[in-house]
């Protein structure tokens, strides 16, 4: 039998038939299967859980067959509760299936210490914008005598005096005392005479 015989037979036709027709129901059950497998249509919101603790959001994904997975506590940020909820992916309002994973952020439960950057013999403006850049800020600013004018002298905080590298809260406050740059070399009328 040649080629074009067997490609036009009867045999070789019916078992094209019977191959689309597995194939197809192959394709039919497998799509059955994956909807049933993946909860296809399954839709639940997730709520939102910022400023909420962990034990209560824990309680509230449970009761909607949902997980969480705590990724890592943020910065101290005031206007969210210490160890509360941050950030949150999926975001609330989306909808995911059951058993989804809910990633969290926390707050920390304060400042952190940061190290004080040294000060002493800078300007102001420049104590000022150090300060600034590692989240401390400016308090009471005095000054005492001195020959230049806003230099730093010293550092204090609660009246205590600090030096450079000395543990403070971050986002507190540091007192600065500044030269006020009255003070100068003053050459007595005896000097005077004597100079040439």
């Amino acid at each position: 039998m040649s080629l074009k015989n067997f490609l036009t037979s009867k045999a070789f036709l019916k078992q094209i038939i019977i191959a689309v027709v597995i194939t197809v129901l192959l394709v039919i059950a497998v799509m059955k299967w994956l909807n049933y497998y993946t909860n296809h249509d399954q839709k639940i919101p997730v709520p939102d859980l910022t400023k909420k603790t962990v034990d209560k959001a824990e309680k509230e994904l449970e009761a909607l067959t949902l997980n969480y997975v705590i990724l890592d506590t943020v910065d101290y940020r005031p206007d969210f509760p210490p160890y509360s909820i941050v950030q949150q992916d999926p975001l609330p309002k989306v909808n995911v299936k059951e058993n989804r994973k809910i990633y969290i952020k926390l707050n920390a439960g304060g400042y952190n210490d940061i190290d004080l950057p040294e000060l002493v013999q800078k300007t102001k403006r420049s104590a000022e914008s150090i300060l600034k850049s590692v989240g401390l800020e400016v308090g009471e600013i005095t000054y005492k005598p001195y020959l230049a004018e806003d230099v730093v002298l010293e550092v204090r905080q609660k009246g205590k005096r600090l030096s450079a590298g000395d543990k403070v809260k971050k986002a507190s406050k540091v007192d600065l005392v500044l030269g006020d740059g009255k003070t100068g070399y003053h050459i007595s009328d005896e000097d005077r005479a004597n100079m040439p």
